[in-house]
């Protein structure tokens, strides 16, 4: 598909994503980009603005609207990482985020089957094309626990990756590239150290309430049950700057008003989405590259 028709194809995609959450009493909303402080995150590097920082995710934000007494939001912005590039990364790209009160992972699950379902009819595309494969986007989707994908694809069980500390590599070596070729794989239950801002499972704190969607080998979203105990996530955050520090980075400020909005925080669940990605499935696309205006290197 040459560029122009990327280009248009893109916007009937981010159309027919708002037609969705419009349709679904959803509020959409406008966040600020720049920020005094962010959530720490050990694996993110942001981009520093004038003694600030452009957001890595309208996370903050939205979750202190969700406080504030707006129970379902959604958000199309741009978001900034530092040192992510490549066919599936770009140091600016943007990102589909939403938020429901008075629910929780499982529910986001459900949603976004619902989603793609909508997509699907409105882009008259019920299925997409990943390499030499296509895949359904009809529901059901497959579901798998950690656990269950580490057995099923890995040579090491999830306990053995996690005490050997190579959680990461076996991951994206042998279990990443196989998840969601026949239908969009729901990978969720991770290791309760992998959910910093998640929820934990009542009655087996070793486990977050978090997923991710996976099509063709392709990660498309990162979803949890929220975290509301503030003095948790608190514990947490600084676990994270403590980690941030040994890496010889600066973890900046604490997200204190973050952490004061919890306190009002309901029982929620949010979820992030790669648009960028979701363009690539409904484009062929082989490279994030071709479903965007302007990338860094031609500016």
């Amino acid at each position: 598909m040459e560029k122009n028709s990327l280009l248009w194809r893109r916007a009937a995609v981010i159309q027919a994503v708002r037609r969705f959450f419009h349709e679904h009493g959803y509020l959409e909303v406008e966040t600020p980009l720049r920020l005094p402080s962010l959530i720490p995150e050990a694996y993110i590097e942001p981009e520093e603005a004038s003694g600030w920082y452009l957001q890595t995710s309208p996370e903050i934000c939205m979750k202190r609207l969700l406080a504030a007494g707006h129970p379902r939001l959604f958000q199309i912005c741009k978001c900034f990482r530092r040192h992510e590039r490549g066919a599936r990364h770009l140091p600016e790209f943007t990102m589909l985020e939403w938020y429901r009160v008075e629910a929780d992972y499982t529910d986001l699950m459900i949603e976004c089957e619902s989603l793609f379902a909508f997509l699907a009819e409105e882009l008259q595309q019920p299925e997409v094309e990943v390499g030499e494969g296509r895949v359904g986007l009809a529901a059901p989707w497959e579901r798998l626990t950690v656990a269950e994908a580490f057995c099923r694809f890995s040579p090491i069980t999830l306990v053995e990756s996690l005490d050997l500390g190579t959680f990461d590599e076996t991951f994206s070596k042998h279990v990443e590239p196989k998840l969601g070729w026949q239908h969009p794989c729901l990978l969720h239950d991770y290791p309760a150290a992998m959910g910093a801002l998640a929820r934990l499972r009542p009655g087996n704190p070793e486990v977050a309430e978090r997923f991710e969607l996976y099509v063709g080998g392709l990660e498309l979203a990162n979803g949890f049950s929220e975290l509301t105990d503030a003095d948790e996530q608190r514990d947490r955050l600084l676990a994270a700057q403590a980690n941030i520090r040994a890496q010889g980075r600066d973890p900046g400020p604490m997200p204190e008003r973050f952490l004061l909005a919890l306190h009002n925080l309901p029982s929620s669940a949010g979820i992030a989405l790669g648009l960028d990605r979701l363009i690539m499935l409904f484009t062929g696309a082989s490279c994030i590259d071709q479903v965007v205006t302007f990338t860094p290197d031609i500016l």
